[in-house]
């Protein structure tokens, strides 16, 4: 059962050189009980799409959709208070960077209750009682203490965690995680990581994992949505993707994961180039400049999604059949 669906949502921001076209028409959707990875470099779209769909983006944005429907309710149509009721309380969001996000001037107890009695009406004694319980949850040790501490005490594992008991402090049916552990060392990010686990296997939480990082989604997702130039190039279920790539840009995020393999050594192959200009996106598909298999239609019109199978699609030229002698060959290793 769809618990998200999102239909050629498009969102821009005004600024004075222009219109930058920061998400270009793109549709997915996610099931109860779903955890899907959203991945792609820096500038693709990935953040923006989720802060489009909790409305929590700047004054000069504009979000527009066929179709915005959370859990059969249609966002587009609420005014600011209903979706202030769904926000933190019905969507949680783990967000990039804990420190920045966190307020320095008010502890961590302060910070966690305050949603706790906005969105569920409860007693001061009630929302600290359910602050112990979610710190609880995420394995911070002493937590009756630390409630009373600022972000500053903790570190910066400590404060993803308080960042996650924040954003489940309400029990939300789906949690968005911004990059969650870009800025944290591989074993607190591995802890990280089986803590979400953990309360997705509790709660049946859906959740949407934006990142960079290939082998996060590897471990945790189903399914995995390739973003570029603020359209969706490539989605699949996670093996699919893996293991049979069929965007070149999908083929070149997998040639950049460090390949471990027995008395062979491997170069990381980098995607050359840089990413579109979204203030003049191109006609045709995106990565066209950077594409080493680019034919003359590529950079005129943009590619139609093709489905691959029952679910899996790429958004590409070399799918159409005239061009199948051009498709380089897939292995079980990838490109």
């Amino acid at each position: 059962m769809k618990l998200l669906e999102v239909k050629n949502l498009r969102t821009t921001f005004q600024i004075d050189a222009g219109q930058v076209q920061a998400v270009r028409g793109i549709s997915f959707h996610i099931d109860k009980g779903e955890t899907i990875g959203i991945v792609g470099e820096s500038g693709s779209g990935k953040s923006v799409t989720m802060l489009s769909i909790m409305q929590l983006l700047p004054d000069n944005a504009r979000v527009e959709a066929d179709r915005l429907a959370f859990d059969g309710v249609d966002l587009l149509k609420l005014d600011a208070k209903e979706m202030r009721r769904i926000q933190g309380n019905e969507i949680g969001m783990i967000f990039q960077d804990p420190m920045t996000s966190l307020n320095p001037l008010f502890t961590i107890g302060d910070q966690l209750m305050e949603p706790i009695r906005i969105h569920q009406k409860v007693s001061k004694a009630e929302a600290r009682k359910r602050a112990i319980e979610v710190l609880k949850l995420v394995e911070i040790p002493s937590p009756e203490s630390r409630l009373n501490q600022y972000p500053h005490e903790f570190s910066g594992g400590m404060r993803q965690r308080v960042m996650i008991a924040i954003a489940i402090s309400c029990n939300p049916k789906l949690l968005i995680a911004d990059e969650p552990t870009t800025a944290l060392d591989v074993t607190i990010q591995a802890q990280i990581l089986d803590l979400m686990r953990d309360l997705k296997k509790k709660f049946d939480t859906s959740i949407v994992l934006i990142t960079h990082d290939l082998g996060v989604v590897a471990s945790m997702c189903s399914r995995i949505l390739v973003m570029y130039g603020g359209q969706i190039v490539e989605e699949g279920k996670t093996r699919e993707v893996f293991y049979n790539p069929k965007h070149p840009y999908t083929w070149g995020l997998i040639r950049s994961i460090p390949k471990a393999r027995e008395g062979r050594k491997e170069k990381l192959i980098p995607i050359p180039g840089s990413p579109p200009d979204l203030l003049a996106p191109p006609k045709g598909c995106p990565f066209t400049a950077r594409c080493e298999h680019a034919m003359k239609v590529c950079a005129e019109l943009p590619p139609v999604s093709v489905p691959v199978s029952d679910t899996h699609r790429a958004a590409c030229w070399l799918m159409h059949p005239k061009a199948a002698k051009r498709r380089p060959e897939v292995t079980k290793h990838g490109i």
